[in-house]
């Protein structure tokens, strides 16, 4: 057992229904953050900081892929800037913009980040927590 990883999670896997232009997107994407490709195999690729955390493929069953009303993937930023090159990197990758950098008082004081569609159309974000604040 590895104590010092924090996360609560193994991974999470998301569809992709352009395999090419998802990896360009989260490539660039999730750079803001500190992540790069950890693992590939065909149809699947694997990002994270040191271990494979967040897969982008081509569905195993071969129908399309589809985002989920009401699920969305949220990645730590380590500071406010970096929620702002998140979120202009994803529109600038064809992302779609669901709510630009900046507070949400309603999830807390310390709250400070952003929600784009990826191409697919899954949601994702950057939320950077400013501890000083709690």
């Amino acid at each position: 057992m590895n104590d010092d990883n924090p996360s609560i999670l193994s991974h999470v896997s998301i569809g992709s229904n352009d395999q090419a232009r998802a990896i360009a997107f989260y490539d660039a994407v999730l750079a803001t953050l500190g992540c790069k490709r950890v693992l590939e195999h065909p149809g699947a690729v694997a990002y994270g900081k040191r271990f494979p955390e967040f897969w982008v493929q081509t569905p195993v069953d071969g129908k399309p892929a589809q985002a989920a009303n009401g699920v969305h993937f949220g990645f730590i930023a380590s500071s406010r800037d970096a929620v702002h090159a998140f979120h202009t990197a994803a529109l600038t990758n064809g992302g779609i913009d669901e709510g630009g950098p900046g507070p949400r008082p309603h999830y807390g004081e310390p709250y400070y980040g952003c929600f784009v569609r990826d191409p697919d159309g899954h949601k994702i974000e950057a939320a950077f927590w400013d501890e000083s604040l709690a």
